[in-house]
């Protein structure tokens, strides 16, 4: 009787570890594929009810399959976005699409609750998919929110306007996101105050969602020959 006790718990320990171990695999790959699913669903929720009836990928397929053919073609509403968003970039860049911008930012301007709405999601849209430059390219140190506590900061950019030149001395803007990166709070530290990390962006953030369990890998330092 005492000699079986221990095979069992041994047996129970590596059947939970299998599981663990399991549950590590199979639960990034499945949230994942789900997420995009879900993605991938609504947008086609969204978007298919905009194009006409005839042109409808159902109509599409029973008109050349015949009218008993069904077949799901989930993900269509995302090329037609896809498509449409290039289409939409393509005339932008060019004289009569920027006019054409030019002269409808002008009519929103005109409407005092829309202008408002409009130019905030402008601004963040500009921030996020600018081209031009950089955004949260560097990741830092900073003491937050007293002296002696150090956070992890994404290094946003310079101050500019007002706020440059209300601020003394070379200062730099840190974005501190907050667990689980659902918030966060802007602001202004000297430069000599920061410290400079070689962690990207991205590691960044994941080591602030997991509240700190998940830590970028070591890089293995490089040899000379």
């Amino acid at each position: 009787m005492t000699e079986t006790t221990p095979q069992k718990r041994s047996l129970f320990g590596a059947l939970r570890g299998s599981f663990l171990t399991g549950l590590v695999v199979v639960l990034p790959t499945g949230l994942t594929l789900w997420l995009i699913w879900s993605v991938v669903g609504w947008l086609d929720g969204w978007i298919l009810p905009l194009i006409p009836a005839a042109y409808q990928p159902e109509a599409i397929v029973r008109s050349l399959f015949g009218p008993e053919a069904e077949f799901p073609l989930r993900g269509v509403g995302v090329a037609v976005f896809l498509v449409f968003t290039v289409l939409v970039g393509w005339l932008a860049r060019g004289f009569l699409g920027r006019t054409l911008m030019h002269q409808a930012e002008r009519m929103v301007d005109r409407v005092p609750v829309v202008r408002s709405v409009y130019g905030g999601l402008k601004q963040i849209t500009e921030t996020v998919f600018a081209q031009k430059e950089k955004t949260f390219d560097r990741t830092c140190l900073v003491e937050f929110p007293r002296a002696g506590s150090w956070a992890v900061g994404l290094v946003a950019t310079t101050p500019k306007g007002e706020i440059a030149a209300k601020l003394p001395g070379d200062m730099i803007a840190v974005f501190v996101a907050l667990t689980p990166l659902t918030s966060g709070v802007l602001i202004y530290v000297p430069r000599e105050d920061v410290i400079f990390l070689d962690m990207k962006p991205d590691e960044a953030a994941k080591l602030v969602v997991s509240g700190g369990l998940v830590y970028p890998a070591q890089k293995e330092p490089l040899i000379a020959k």
